[in-house]
């Protein structure tokens, strides 16, 4: 940790107003805590008032609790223990700052199940996570050089994935039309930030220097590099096999971190918060498994949400968090990042999903469902 000089105005001078503020942050931060932590910086340089710019500029949702802040490198998470501790352990169901989290990215030991979900209701399927290159700063406090070579790396050690994996790897700055056109018809190409979180936490500097895509031929495995993260794994495909698509994820994935380790190079992980993001929301597993699933009918019961509350799980859109579900199709994720393993998470979303879509047909027959609401996981 490193010391900063304080600046000649005082910490009561340089507090933000977070009246009307709702999210993690503003909910932990205390003038007496941003007088604490205005003289720290991590090793790289990354300051306080770096950690809670994007909640500063972003007062939030009055219904959707946001989180507020991001790290700037590996080191922000035990130089601002003070802060995001307590953001942590809001966000994260009470996860203390002694717990240890658990990771398993074995998919052997998902239970029977997941290659079954009814496609005739689950029409596709994805698994995916987030990762740190350790060593470099996160992408809010990244320099062009650092973002370089993290892409750089990835290039590296995709380009020798082999078989099912195999693919190629599109870099944004140099795109031709057809390609751009062929990854948007795709849904695989993401864009420049727009989000005022995201501008607030210094994502989309030298867009789009350092950044690309990269997916092996049969399109169902992808990676996304520079980000929000350094890189963004995803698996997926069409239809109810939850469990082929954790499969191909787990050993990607898997196969992927070889290949850094070869080029000297790990993942940001500790025994505490597992896989370290940018994004405290996203610390443990980073892992969303997730369907999109027609539930018409249950989707109008009153008890709706209340299932899913005790099923851990959560609905967006299908075309993102903030969008509308259309046609009674929803998409339908774990809650849980962070406290409970890959397996555990991904298992709770294949259960859950069955659940649903029995309760479903059971609506569609006139059938009452209160008697398989199920206890809170």
């Amino acid at each position: 940790m490193a010391q900063i000089n304080v600046r000649r105005l005082s910490a009561e001078d340089e507090y933000p107003d977070l009246t009307g503020h709702n999210h993690h942050m503003a909910s932990a931060m205390t003038l007496d805590i941003y007088k604490q932590l205005r003289q720290r910086a991590t090793p790289n340089g990354f300051t306080i008032d770096d950690v809670i710019q994007t909640g500063v500029d972003n007062p939030g949702h009055p219904f959707i609790m946001t989180v507020g802040c991001v790290a700037g490198d590996e080191e922000t998470y035990e130089v601002f223990k003070e802060l995001l501790d307590p953001v942590i352990q809001d966000r994260h169901g009470g996860y203390k700052p002694t717990d240890k989290h658990k990771t398993d990215l074995d998919p052997a030991h998902l239970k029977v199940g997941g290659d079954d979900l009814d496609p005739n209701y689950v029409l596709s399927s994805r698994v995916r996570t987030g990762r740190s290159v350790r060593g470099f700063c996160l992408p809010p406090h990244c320099s062009r050089g650092e973002r370089r070579a993290v892409e750089t790396l990835s290039i590296e050690a995709l380009d020798t994935l082999s078989g099912d994996l195999k693919g190629k790897y599109y870099a944004l700055k140099n795109m031709s039309d057809a390609e751009q056109q062929q990854l948007i018809d795709d849904h695989f190409l993401f864009d420049k930030p727009v989000s005022p979180l995201l501008l607030a936490s210094g994502m989309a500097r030298d867009w789009p220097d350092g950044r690309g895509i990269w997916h092996n031929v049969n399109k169902t495995f992808l990676v996304w590099v520079n980000e929000e993260d350094h890189l963004r794994v995803i698996s997926m495909q069409q239809g109810g096999n939850m469990k082929e698509v954790f499969n191909r994820f787990c050993t990607g994935l898997t196969k992927i971190e070889k290949l850094f380790k070869e080029r000297k190079h790990e993942f940001m992980w500790n025994e505490h918060l597992g896989y370290v993001l940018t994004c405290p929301s996203n610390l443990g597993t980073g892992l969303r498994a997730g369907v999109h699933v027609k539930l018409p009918n249950l989707s109008k019961n009153a008890k709706f949400e209340e299932i899913l509350k005790k099923l851990r799980l959560q609905k967006r859109g299908t075309g993102g968090v903030d969008t509308a579900a259309v046609g009674g199709t929803f998409d339908i994720s774990n809650a849980d990042r962070l406290g409970f393993s890959e397996v555990e998470l991904v298992q709770m979303v294949v259960d859950g999903v069955k659940l649903l879509v029995e309760m479903e047909k059971k609506l569609e027959k006139g059938q009452p469902i209160d008697a398989m609401i199920p206890a809170q996981k």
